[in-house]
């Protein structure tokens, strides 16, 4: 039972509420304000693991007055608070469309398309998803270009790691010392965006927009890599890769919130992991060029550094094309803005309606839970960062976050991503040999990360993270065991196919989930502090492995390497089934109540219950148990009792009554 601000609880508040007035009449408003503090409550501590829908249980009369003051307010005028009112109704109950009598054929029609035909959307919408992935293939362009470029770029500023460059050995002092400056160098990036651009993202989110951060961003990633290509001595390279940072971070930390913002629920997972999709083309793209021009004499590594700049310029150029994310609008207080927005990212002017209503009135749920929390006294940068760590639901979405960027970097994806020609270079591999394999891993991560963008809406993200992380376990210690093989051939055919083996579990699974879960998981309060964290946190891990990489190929060799990555991939598995909530085919203001589950009880049950129920269908074939459910989405047939007949204050004392067991519960 939920305990509010003065030691009652919820339901003994409930019940003081009159149900009926002196006259006889039913007190709508006070049934409202009820139901509103109930459902504050199960955001903020969901022990039930009910998600709801805050317009469930509003009488048909208050809702519709509900809508006329929203559209008045707002601006809305005519036909469009009209459709303002049948899409309120259909928010209302979105299973039911069928048989209301507000809408006609073509209503029902738009509605039916986006149940069956849930690919069929606007240009727009789509062109907003290409501009999106036009960021994330410059993201990995940006990432490999220094892969092929390590082989050379040390030589040229006398920093070379390799013996006899820097001595008898790799043991040397200056063999060592030059390990650790390369690392660093290659780390720039990352260490910029961990401490300084993922956490300005912000307050540039908050004063230009997602459109505007994007334009920032794609500048520095025009100029950085041109800066990058023409240096001419380590020091300036450091700082061309610090400003790559720049462009790189905004990118990383606006771009999946923006997809996200835009898509419909229903395929927001598919369209939001296209970030990691072309990233993977990204990074395929730069291992191409890697190849391209590394026989081309001592520019090569300045071609591989600076042609990363190529998709940054329709990046810069088409962002102000697509239409402003709509719950940004919202934020800023603009509702009919975003109704403009929408209206060119839904197929139809009902759809656009709904969407706005229903998105506004989750954020005015969210909203009375901030004011009832004593949260939005100091709405600044700092409380917000605060509020990360303080605010139950958000803090679980901060935890949430932390471990699937985490995992990111324990899984191992980058020590090949950052050094794959430096490793198999060290391995006895040709120059040629070791970008091409290179090359063959970045097609196989473009080629893989496809199904994802249908399985994470249906297996969902967890899932997939589940099935993948033991997979990735095995195939990363079984390459790295094959660096151990002698013979050539076999030696260079086995760990080219345990590593793509690797790549082809890693790009549906732990490639497309995190950027994707990340942007979705934040209340839209603190969604761009969230994704900030989110991105420092992967970054900060990016920039220690990157850093640290060439030393432990010096200490380790590639197998040893190998294992002990191997082994964190073991380690994130248990995080992640134990601690990471499930967020398919809920919208972004539902995943309130998701994230209002205490993790406790979420880890009580996968050990308790989902955990047994695996064994006993798997391993014993009981298959005829159904799988333990930990979210009951709320009855939507609650709300047929609200037709405006002569019966409404009974069937709302139905609702009073199912809606004190569950808080009692």
């Amino acid at each position: 039972m939920a305990v509010n601000g003065n030691g009652a609880s919820d339901i003994e508040e409930f019940d003081k509420t009159p149900k009926l007035e002196q006259n006889g009449d039913y007190d709508y408003e006070t049934e409202a304000a009820a139901r509103r503090k109930a459902s504050i409550a199960a955001m903020m501590q969901n022990t039930t693991g009910e998600v709801k829908n805050p317009l469930i249980g509003i009488p048909r009369p208050q809702l519709m007055r509900d809508v006329d003051t929203f559209a008045t307010q707002y601006g809305f005028s005519g036909d469009e608070v009209e459709l303002l009112k049948k899409g309120a109704i259909v928010a209302q109950n979105p299973a039911d469309f069928e048989n209301m009598p507000e809408l006609d054929d073509y209503d029902r029609n738009a509605l039916r398309e986006e149940i069956m035909r849930r690919w069929k959307h606007p240009f727009a919408l789509y062109f907003t998803i290409i501009l999106n992935s036009i960021a994330a293939a410059i993201q990995g362009w940006d990432q490999t270009g220094s892969n092929g470029a390590n082989l050379s770029f040390p030589k040229e500023f006398g920093i070379s790691a390799d013996p006899p460059d820097c001595g008898a050995s790799v043991n040397d002092p200056l063999c060592q010392k030059n390990a650790w400056l390369v690392g660093f160098i290659n780390s720039c990036p990352y260490i910029a965006i961990c401490l300084f651009t993922g956490w300005i993202s912000d307050p540039v989110n908050e004063y230009l927009g997602r459109r505007g951060t994007i334009f920032v961003a794609a500048i520095f990633s025009v100029l950085a890599p041109i800066g990058s290509g023409l240096t001419q001595h380590w020091g300036q390279l450091v700082a061309c890769r610090i400003l790559l940072g720049i462009g790189m971070g905004l990118k990383e930390v606006t771009v999946p919130v923006f997809s996200a913002e835009n898509a419909p629920t229903n395929i927001r997972g598919g369209l939001v992991m296209s970030w990691q999709l072309w990233t993977a083309f990204g990074i395929f793209l730069g291992y191409s060029a890697n190849l391209a021009v590394y026989n081309v004499g001592k520019i090569a590594w300045r071609l591989q550094l600076g042609s990363a700049f190529i998709p940054a310029v329709p990046l810069l150029i088409g962002i102000y094309f697509c239409p402003e994310s709509p719950r940004w609008y919202l934020k800023k207080k603009k509702p009919y803005k975003a109704y403009k927005s929408l209206l060119r990212l839904r197929n139809s002017p009902l759809q656009a309606a709904r969407d706005v209503y229903y998105i506004q009135a989750q954020l005015d749920a969210e909203h009375r839970m901030m004011e009832e929390a004593g949260l939005l006294k100091t709405n600044n940068f700092f409380s917000r960062f605060v509020e990360l760590f303080t605010l139950p639901r958000v803090r679980r979405a901060t935890q949430a976050s932390g471990i699937v960027m985490i995992a990111q970097q324990m899984c191992g994806i980058n020590i090949i991503a950052f050094y794959s020609a430096t490793i198999f270079s060290q391995a006895g591999f040709g120059t040629a040999s070791a970008l091409f394999v290179s090359w063959g891993f970045g097609l196989v991560n473009f080629v893989f990360a496809w199904p994802a963008v249908y399985t994470i809406d249906t297996f969902g993200r967890r899932g997939l993270l589940i099935f993948t992380f033991p997979q990735m376990a095995w195939s990363l210690l079984a390459a790295g065991l094959c660096f151990l093989i002698k013979a050539p051939k076999a030696h260079l055919a086995t760990v080219a196919l345990f590593v793509f083996i690797f790549g082809a579990f890693y790009s549906p699974g732990e490639g497309p989930v995190p950027f994707a879960y990340s942007a979705e998981v934040f209340p839209l309060s603190h969604r761009e502090m969230g994704m900030s964290w989110a991105v420092a946190t992967n970054n900060f891990w990016a920039s220690i492995l990157s850093m640290s990489l060439p030393r432990m190929l010096q200490a380790f060799t590639p197998t040893g390497v190998f294992g002990f990555y191997a082994a964190l991939n073991v380690v994130a598995f248990f995080m992640i089934l134990f601690f990471l909530p499930e967020t398919k085919q809920r919208t972004l203001e539902e995943l309130d109540y998701v994230f209002g589950v205490p993790t406790r009880r979420h880890a009580g049950f996968v050990a308790h219950e989902q955990i047994p129920w695996w064994f006993r269908k798997w391993i014993f074939q009981k298959k005829g148990e159904p799988e333990p459910q930990l979210y009951h989405f709320e009855d939507t047939s609650v709300i047929n009792a609200y037709r405006g007949d002569a019966d409404g204050p009974e069937k709302v004392k139905t609702y009073h009554q199912e809606l004190g067991s569950t808080l009692s519960a």
